[in-house]
């Protein structure tokens, strides 16, 4: 019965255990978006989980929502990622880029002035963002013409290229909360008529042409896929979660990509349990799930089949040993929350190992 100390096939990398650090974007690039001294620490003295993914990284100088998240779009960006991979490589660790276009969360005021774009002209409703100025209402995007999508494809190509020109073992496609992607898989947002808008297959058709460039880029063995099919961040839903998960699932498993990761609002809840057993069904590749996991509860969880391994946010925030606490096992860190975006080390690479 394998155990979240289990190593694991995904797709071309062995894990040596099932122990997964989230994608946790922690802002601290700075206005230039290039990894830093910090951001090398930070990434390095997490080396020992079975597989790390980096914050979101933009794969546009236009694709800004944080105001201090990773870049990816030229050669500084390049230079400053190899630091962080090859202090992982160093370390022995396994180290996958998230690519991302934050789409209708950006705002004008963090991207020269560019109109954030999505699928359709919906802004997200009830909610600020931060910017230069402040906090900001969230802008009307402007959906994106039927012969633009092509370019937008082609940023996540070219940033799966810079990402293996710096050193990444692999990619992973953000396709969740509520940012490009996630603005035409779910038709509470998309409302296109083209290609792209209306069933389950038209609006997933974005995400798999970027799959497909990422996957002519790195071979399938070497791609992953994160989505959130109930996650209702970023004022975001769903008529058929079930109908799109089945679609998106199926499709993967038939592309032979790396992992699959279902992101839930919280793993216990009966309807996301629901949505993980289809993902379960359709998708025969390595399925991770992400959503207030303890050690015990990833344990069950992988013990029983329904997933291959636990993708971990917040006890990464706090353990950079968290499978050296986990294997003994020991109690955790607590987060520090004031410190959780921007500014220096303190809460972010000082946290302090298990004594040797």
């Amino acid at each position: 019965m394998p155990t979240l100390l289990t190593p694991l096939q995904v797709g071309e990398l062995l894990l040596p255990n099932r122990i997964v650090m989230a994608p946790l974007t922690r802002v601290r690039a700075g206005a230039t978006h290039i990894p830093n001294d910090m951001m090398v620490d930070y990434y390095s003295q997490r080396a020992s989980s079975g597989l790390i993914m980096t914050e979101c990284t933009m794969v546009d100088a236009h694709a800004c929502a944080f105001m201090g998240e990773g870049g990816i779009y030229s050669p500084a960006h390049v230079a400053g990622w190899k630091r962080v991979t090859d202090a992982v490589h160093a370390k022995g660790g396994r180290i996958f880029m998230q690519i991302w276009h934050p789409g209708r969360a950006a705002h004008s005021l963090l991207n020269d002035g560019e109109q954030p774009v999505s699928s359709s002209a919906k802004a997200i409703r009830n909610e600020t963002t931060h910017t230069p100025q402040g906090a900001k209402p969230y802008e009307i995007p402007r959906a994106l013409r039927t012969d633009e999508i092509p370019r937008y494809v082609e940023m996540f190509k070219s940033a799966a290229q810079n990402a293996q020109l710096a050193g990444f073992d692999g990619v992973q496609i953000h396709g969740a909360h509520g940012y490009l992607i996630d603005n035409f898989l779910r038709d509470g947002v998309n409302a296109r008529t083209d290609a792209y808008g209306g069933s389950v297959a038209n609006r997933a058709r974005f995400l798999l042409e970027v799959t497909d460039a990422a996957i002519g880029v790195w071979g399938a063995g070497r791609v992953g896929v994160r989505i959130s099919p109930l996650v209702p961040f970023n004022d975001m839903g769903d008529s058929q979660p079930e109908a799109l998960v089945t679609y998106v699932a199926q499709e993967l498993n038939r592309r032979a990509i790396a992992f699959l990761e279902i992101r839930h609002e919280n793993h216990a809840l009966p309807e996301e349990l629901a949505i993980l057993a289809i993902a379960r069904k359709h998708f025969q590749g390595a399925l991770m799930t992400n959503g207030s996991y303890t050690r015990e509860t990833g344990e069950s969880t992988i013990a029983s089949g329904a997933a291959d391994a636990i993708v971990y946010g917040r006890p990464y925030i706090a353990n950079p040993d968290l499978v050296e606490r986990f294997a003994k096992p020991t109690p955790l860190n607590e987060v520090n929350y004031d410190r959780l975006y921007g500014g220096g080390s303190d809460g972010y690479s000082d946290y302090p190992a298990l004594a040797r």
